[in-house]
């Protein structure tokens, strides 16, 4: 018996502390869902509160380094001990963790303590999950996941720029790209590993011949091609060269894409949004390339490509999936969960295609109703699975 099995049955305290799932994929879908339509009342003027940084950057840094990373976060804590074979953080640990990026929201929305104070409860969230990351790779001796706990390292250093920067009345475009840069990398790098491996198991099912594709130098080189890209545009947002490298990341990471016979998966939506989420990672690079280039999308709306779009699609997938899989029940989605997928891309090319149709709030309102709807939605459905037990407990 596995440590973790032991750990399993050993484990007396709340369901929702059990596995780092429950409590921070449901503060993610709830913070998601109140947070945008939040930005859009304060972007209509309808309300100008009194924020940590300007709203402009709040909005941003919330998305980036406050939403994000919960659903990240709670993607890590379940997938670490099957990496590892190691007991998953739970308990209090696990509650204190959450604790930490709870204040770290509160702190950015109402921030009744000091500046320098407040940076440090947002920014040390980030800080120990890096390093709990790394306390089990180094423990399970996992090596070959040690690129994630380097990307979510640098994942923090990246708030953490950006509270300096805050501090210091600078800028802070760079730490938001740097940001949204390792997203794009985490997205291509663990993206490009569940999807053709649940496919891979979904086809199997079917009893079809078809396969995806194994890892392959064409994968491998994907990978890089996008972290190339990320280094030149966060050193260099504007280049030329950082357009044309952002086209030829997208360029191949399509054909990646189509080596996993997505179209095989229509029956199945659970794994069929896995595809289309990394479709809109392949979207977004290749948009992003051209805003640079002078080519399509303004630059703000090819971003939106990524946050809404690849981001949007990728964790509503993931947290679907593993709320069903990891609380016993079928791995299969009914209509409901289908409506919120539909809604996240509603809400998704409302935002990325709208503003250039319609410059009015009208379409981001809308955009914002139905991208945070979707995440109100899986809290509505999902919600009672990650307060209660498993059926397999």
């Amino acid at each position: 018996m596995t440590d973790q099995m032991t750990d399993r049955s050993r484990y007396q305290g709340p369901a929702f502390f059990s596995y780092g799932f429950r409590p921070f994929f449901l503060s993610a879908a709830l913070f998601a869902g109140l947070a945008v339509p939040a930005w859009i009342v304060i972007l209509m003027g309808v309300h100008d509160p009194e924020l940590l940084s300007a709203v402009r950057d709040w909005h941003v840094h919330e998305m980036v380094f406050g939403f994000l990373p919960a659903v990240i976060t709670g993607f890590l804590l379940t997938a670490i001990p099957n990496w590892t074979d190691r007991a998953p953080i739970r308990g209090n640990e696990l509650l204190s963790l959450w604790a930490v990026w709870l204040a770290g929201r509160v702190v950015m929305a109402v921030p009744f303590l000091s500046p320098l104070l407040s940076s440090i409860i947002d920014g040390a969230f980030l800080v120990v999950l890096a390093g709990l990351a790394w306390r089990e790779i180094i423990a399970g001796k996992s090596w070959p996941q040690a690129p994630i706990g380097v990307l979510v390292s640098l994942y923090a250093c990246a708030n953490v720029l950006f509270h300096v920067w805050t501090l210091s009345n600078a800028e802070t475009d760079p730490a938001e790209r740097m940001g949204l840069a390792l997203v794009l990398v985490l997205l291509s790098l663990i993206g490009g590993r569940v999807t053709p491996s649940f496919t891979r198991d979904f086809l199997a099912e079917q009893g079809r011949t078809e396969q995806p594709a194994p890892f392959s130098p064409v994968d491998g080189l994907s990978v890089v091609l996008v972290g190339i890209a990320a280094l030149c545009w966060i050193v260099q947002p504007q280049a030329l060269v950082t357009g044309w490298l952002w086209e030829a990341a997208g360029l191949l990471n399509l054909i990646r894409l189509l080596r996993w016979y997505g179209w095989l998966t229509w029956r199945e939506p659970l794994v069929l949004t896995l595809h289309v989420g990394f479709a809109w990672v392949v979207l977004a690079l290749l948009v992003m390339g051209g805003a640079i280039l002078g080519v399509g999308l303004p630059i703000t709306d090819a971003i939106h490509a990524l946050t809404t779009g690849a981001v949007g699609m990728m964790t509503l997938a993931v947290m679907t999936r593993a709320s069903l899989g990891h609380t016993g029940r079928p791995k299969h989605t009914g209509p409901l969960t289908v409506c919120l997928y539909l809604l996240v891309n509603v809400g998704a090319l409302l935002r990325v295609f709208g503003p250039s149709l319609d410059s009015s709030h009208l379409v981001l309102g809308l955009a914002a109703m139905s991208w945070s709807g979707a995440y109100l939605l899986f809290a509505l459905i999902y919600g009672p699975f990650l307060l209660r037990p498993s059926l397999d407990d």
